[in-house]
C-alpha cells in the first residue's frame, strides 16, 4: 500500500500575509500564529518542538535554550535582513541553516532613514507637537531653527545595501558630502558612483553634519556608539539609527542629547524594544519611531515572499537562496 510522504512540518510564529501563507500550505503542514501574539520562550518551545521549518521575525529569539529542546529544526527563515535575534553559533552547532531576507527592503529602509534625518535635522517632531499643542504664537527669526541638509557632510557607518541607498539619496538629492566607515571599504567603481569617501571611525564622527547607522549588530558593533564617540561628535551634529539599537548606548546618548552633546537625534531601533527609555520619550530633540524603517506594504510582503522561497528552496533542492552570511570579528580602526 503506497502512502503519500510526510510534508515537512512549518511553524510561522508571527502574523504575515494570508497570500504567503497559501503559497507555503501545499507543501507544508503550517502551523501558524495569525492572531500574532508574541510567544513567550515556553510557548515557542511547544509549537517549535516538533517542526522542521521555522519563519520567523526580528522579534522573536532564537538561541541555545530553545534550540535544544528542537532537535527537529532544520531551517530558519527569518523575515529581517537583521539577525541579531538568532544565535548564529547555537544555530550552525545544531546544522539549522539561517536565512534572511536581504536587498528587497533595501531602498524602502534607505527612504525612511533620509526621512528621520530630516526630521531630526529640521526639528519637524518638535515643531509639529508645538503646532498641536498650540504653543506657536508667533514667528521669530530662530524659532524652531535646527540645522541644513543640503550642502552638508552626510556620514555613514556600514555601507551595504541600505548605506548605500541613504548615501546616494543625499549625494545625488541634496549635494551633501559623502563619508563612510565600513569594515570593508568599497571599491573604486562603488565609491565613485555615489560619490563617497571612505575614512576612519575617528573622522567619521568627527566630520559628520548628519551620522547614519546602517552597520549590523554584532559583539564587535555593540554600543560602537557610546560616550566616547558622541563625545568626539559636532555639537551641531544629529544621529540616526535604523540598524538595531545595541549599536547605540541609549544612557550615553540621553546624556549627549540633555547637555549638547549632539543637537538632535532619530531612533527607529531600540536597546529594548518594544519597550524605550523613558528619557527618550520625554526628550524634545529626539525623533522616535516604532521599528517601521522597512513599513511599506510592498516591501514587506517581498520580505514575506522572500522567507518563503528560503523554506522552499531549501526543503526542494537542500540549498536556501539567501542564508545569512558569517560576520567579520571587528570593524577596522
Amino acid at each position: 500500500m503506497n502512502t503519500a510522504p510526510t510534508r515537512p512540518r512549518l511553524l510561522i510564529a508571527r502574523a504575515i500575509f494570508p497570500e504567503v501563507i497559501d503559497r507555503l500550505t501545499p507543501f507544508f503542514d503550517v502551523d501558524s500564529n495569525q492572531a500574532d501574539d508574541v510567544l513567550s520562550a515556553t510557548q515557542m518551545a511547544t509549537r517549535l518542538v516538533d517542526k522542521q521549518g521555522l519563519l520567523c521575525t526580528a522579534s522573536d529569539v532564537i538561541d541555545a535554550p530553545l534550540l535544544a529542546q528542537c532537535h527537529a529544526l532544520r531551517i530558519c527563515a527569518n523575515m529581517a535582513v537583521g539577525f541579531g535575534n538568532l544565535d548564529l553559533a547555537a544555530l550552525s552547532a545544531r546544522g539549522v541553516v539561517a536565512t534572511h531576507t536581504p536587498g528587497v527592503l533595501s531602498d524602502t529602509t534607505a527612504d525612511f532613514g533620509f526621512a528621520l534625518l530630516m526630521a531630526a535635522a529640521r526639528r519637524t517632531g518638535e515643531a509639529e507637537r508645538c503646532v498641536r499643542e498650540g504653543r506657536w504664537h508667533k514667528w521669530s527669526y530662530d524659532f524652531m531653527a535646527g540645522q541644513d541638509v543640503h550642502g552638508s557632510t552626510l556620514g555613514i557607518l556600514g555601507m551595504g545595501r541600505i548605506g548605500q541607498g541613504v548615501a546616494r539619496r543625499g549625494a545625488h538629492g541634496f549635494g551633501m558630502r559623502v563619508i563612510y566607515h565600513n569594515r570593508n571599504r568599497l571599491d573604486a567603481a562603488g565609491e565613485a558612483s555615489i560619490p563617497a569617501r571612505f575614512v576612519d571611525m575617528d573622522t567619521l564622527l568627527r566630520e559628520s553634519d548628519h551620522l547614519v547607522l546602517t552597520v549590523a549588530h554584532s559583539a564587535a558593533t555593540h554600543h560602537v556608539i557610546d560616550a566616547q564617540a558622541l563625545a568626539r561628535m559636532k555639537r551641531t551634529a544629529t544621529l540616526v539609527n535604523i540598524a538595531r539599537g545595541g549599536v547605540v548606548d541609549e544612557d550615553a546618548l540621553i546624556e549627549a542629547l540633555c547637555n549638547g552633546v549632539i543637537a538632535a537625534a532619530a531612533l527607529d531601533v531600540f536597546e529594548n524594544e518594544p519597550a524605550v527609555h523613558p528619557a527618550l520619550v520625554s526628550l524634545p530633540n529626539v525623533v522616535l519611531t516604532p521599528h517601521m524603517a522597512s513599513a511599506s506594504r510592498a516591501t514587506r510582503l517581498r520580505m514575506a515572499h522572500l522567507a518563503a522561497d528560503n523554506l522552499l528552496a531549501y526543503f526542494q533542492t537542500g540549498r536556501a537562496l539567501t542564508p545569512v552570511p558569517p560576520l567579520s570579528p571587528s570593524l577596522p580602526a
